[in-house]
Order: structure tokens, then sequence, then C-alpha cells
């Protein structure tokens, strides 16, 4: 079943200086409580030396989620809360967000850490590609040679993608196919060879896809 909610489609990290101190957000996937905690923890261990490593993450999404917030050492309410406040906002879900600090000797005071902590979230969660996580069907098509480029182009058109080709007496092709594209893909394979060919589904599977 296609899911309604965007995911992050890899980890990203940025940086910037506010009043001398340090903040680094990065921000991963992860599809479960146990890969979130497992990036927190290496992400903890990267940046031991830090005065904070200030967690959040959301797993899953849309009206079923699990969150968390720390704010490892920094006064309550003034990093953990504003930068779930940005992951809830963002639209993502199966999504980890670490914000490390290191103090640079000059106080920001409440009102400065949350909105320090705030731009720092939104500083990844602004620019990390996203993908919807959507059903899709592995299949295999045998072909003639002189049908493949007009394969090619109606497995673009129906947002597939061409997993493999093999190259024989006829060709085999693996595609990739979304499905709810898939009835419409078949019709149109039939009605290009006169009824002769057909896709084979060999595989149904949950596969994350670049949301334009």
């Amino acid at each position: 079943m296609q899911k309604s909610y965007l995911v992050p489609l890899s980890e990203i990290r940025r940086e910037q200086i506010v009043s001398n101190s340090r903040f680094i957000a990065t921000l991963a996937p992860a599809f479960s409580i146990d890969e979130a905690r497992a990036f927190m923890k290496r992400i903890k261990i990267e940046f031991s030396d830090a005065n904070h490593n200030v967690s959040v993450y959301i797993i899953g999404g849309g009206n079923t989620v699990t969150e968390y917030f720390s704010d490892d050492g920094e006064p309550s309410g003034t990093s953990g809360k504003p930068a779930l406040a940005v992951l809830r906002g963002s639209g993502l879900g199966d999504v980890v967000l670490v914000i490390t600090r290191y103090f640079g000797g000059t106080l920001l005071g409440t009102g400065g850490l949350v909105k320090a902590y705030t731009e720092a979230a939104q500083s990844v969660v602004n620019i990390v590609g996203r993908g919807q996580r959507i059903s899709v069907n592995i299949t295999m098509l045998a072909i003639p040679y002189n049908l493949l480029e007009r394969l090619r182009l109606l497995t673009a058109k129906h947002h597939s993608k061409i997993l493999g080709e093999d190259f024989a007496a006829d060709i085999t092709l693996t595609i990739q196919i979304p499905v709810n594209e898939f009835g419409v893909f078949q019709l149109e394979v039939s009605e290009l060879s006169a009824g002769k060919l057909k896709a084979e589904i060999i595989e149904t599977k949950e596969e994350i896809m670049p949301f334009p």
C-alpha cells in the first residue's frame, strides 16, 4: 500500500556558527526505532568531544508515528523540542536528526538557543532530497530487438526503471514498475506487440522512489 508521507533519500549534514558556538546538523532516513538509535549512537561517537548531541526522530508518518527528542544537557525546551517541531512541519517521516553543538564561550540564552537549534534543523530539512515509499512490481519481459527503444520509452512514461537487459535470441528485460501503473503498462505492451507480449510479475515489494 502506498504511504502518504515523504522520507529522506539520503544522509545529509550542514554546519553553522552562532556566536562562536558550532552547530552541526546531521539528518538521515531511519525506518525503525532501532535504526534511529543506531544512527544517534554513531553520531555521538563521531562527535564524542562535543558539549551536546541533541537527538530527535519521527518513525512512521501520517497518523501513525513514534516521536522522540532529547535535549542532551541543554536547558529544557531549548533544543530537542524546537528541532522536533521542524521535523513535524517538514512532512517527513522515517527521519532522524542529531544536532551537535560545540560551545563557543558565549551564552545564547533561552531564546538564542531555540533560534539556533531551529535554524540548524531547518538547514538540513530544507535541502534534503525526498522520496515516497510505494509498492512496485519487479517484472520480466522478453521482447524482439526491434522493440527495445519503444519499450525503454514506455518504461520511462510509466515512472518505471529497467533493472537489467539480457541479450540473447530475444532481449529479456527486468523492469521495476509502480503497482498503480502496472495495469496500463501491461495493456500498452499488449497493444505494441499485437497481443503477443506480456510482462510477468516475479516480485512485489516496497521501494523508495524520488518525489518530484
